[in-house]
């Protein structure tokens, strides 16, 4: 555990090594990047199975002001893992946080017994804003090192981006820099690239790093510069919705606006599973036919839908309780939240099931509509 300029918390000597590494890190030469496509864990179906998370990207967590993406992070940080038997490790920087947030990532890291995997990098919101700048830098040289050098397999987990372009607009206008956007300096863009960049593989190294920064967005505005500019750099988006967590579901991802571009390539056979691929297709078509059918039952009331409406009606709620919805300490295996998507979809009209396989339907479904049926 260490303090954000890298000073060591948790009562251990400083680390020392004789070379010393730029914490601006070296830019990886486009021609050297080796493609993602293996799989990560989270143990959260609304990651694992609609926006998988793959080895070597950057998969940021949009939230909004008082959303649970510190509960999230912190899930993330204790449930991670890789199907292979390589070595694989966390590196969590929290930037601007209370302090009784992060008394609260690292009760949960050490009672949980994770913490002898993770290196945490904690800036508090009294630190200078100067110090949040520098702590990402360190954290993904750390990340660097243990992936290029020593052969890990390292996800990055940064907390909260906001706080962290907050610091540069206030260290910008004290320099007395020409503001763009909102105040935030011209170059921020570029900033913000100089720190998602630096995840990816090398070719002939064995290690990867990869990146979920999360981005609390003001006013749950996706518009706003801070998540607009991520967006852009980054593969993909876990956007948290305020209207589930309203709900009372946890965690509250809304998988319609939410993105893996990376996805594709990290599922399937001998990755995750053979089916993976179509089913994940075919939930998130029923789910956006089913909000469509919940508007349309809205103005005309549901007596009045068809029967086959109904079904999607009630797979939504289905959906939002048993497979969105977890708790903070469930930890979920991919083949699970592939089951529990099957008895999801095997309870809809068969002539609904346009995405998955007939021998898919027959193979992984059927005894889902057998159970239902005999019910």
């Amino acid at each position: 555990i260490f303090g954000g300029t890298g000073r060591p918390l948790d009562g251990g000597p400083a680390p020392y090594r004789g070379e010393r590494l730029d914490v601006n890190g070296r830019p990886i030469n486009p021609v050297a990047r080796e493609y993602p496509r293996d799989f990560i864990q989270t143990g959260i179906s609304a990651i694992d199975l609609m926006n998988t998370l793959v080895r070597g990207q950057k998969l940021p967590i949009f939230s909004g002001s008082g959303l649970p993406h510190n509960a999230l992070a912190a899930q993330i940080t204790r449930q991670a893992k890789i199907a292979t038997e390589e070595d694989f490790c966390i590196v969590f920087a929290a930037m601007g946080v209370r302090f009784d947030e992060a008394q609260g990532f690292r009760h949960s890291f050490e009672t949980s017994g994770v913490l002898k995997n993770v290196a945490m990098f904690l800036n508090l919101a009294g630190d200078p804003p100067v110090e949040r700048l520098i702590t990402p830098r360190i954290a993904l040289t750390v990340a660097e090192y243990l992936a290029f050098e020593e052969g890990m397999h390292c996800l990055v987990i940064l907390t909260d981006m906001t706080n962290y372009c907050e610091a540069l607009r206030e260290v910008a206008g004290s320099k007395g820099e020409v503001p763009s956007r909102k105040g935030y300096p011209g170059y921020m863009y570029s900033d913000l690239a100089s720190l998602y960049e630096r995840a990816g593989r090398i070719q002939g190294r064995p290690g990867s790093v990869t990146q979920i920064p999360i981005v609390s967005m003001p006013d749950d505005d996706i518009t706003h510069p801070i998540p607009d500019l991520t967006g852009y750099i980054t593969e993909g988006q876990i956007v948290l919705d305020r209207s589930l967590h309203l709900k009372g579901l946890y965690p509250p991802i809304n998988v319609l606006p939410s993105l893996s571009r990376l996805m594709a390539d990290g599922i399937g056979k001998g990755r995750t599973r053979e089916d993976h691929r179509e089913l994940a297709s075919q939930i998130y078509s029923a789910y956006a036919r089913a909000k469509e059918v919940e508007r349309l039952a809205s103005i005309m009331g549901e007596e009045d839908l068809s029967p086959t409406d109904q079904a999607y009606l009630s797979f939504a709620s289905r959906f939002e309780e048993r497979l969105l919805s977890q708790g903070q300490d469930e930890e979920l295996d991919i083949h699970t939240s592939l089951d529990l998507a099957w008895d999801l979809v095997m309870r809809l009209p068969e002539q609904e099931l346009t995405r998955v396989k007939p021998n898919q339907i027959e193979k992984y479904g059927r005894r889902y509509q057998t159970e239902f049926l005999e019910v």
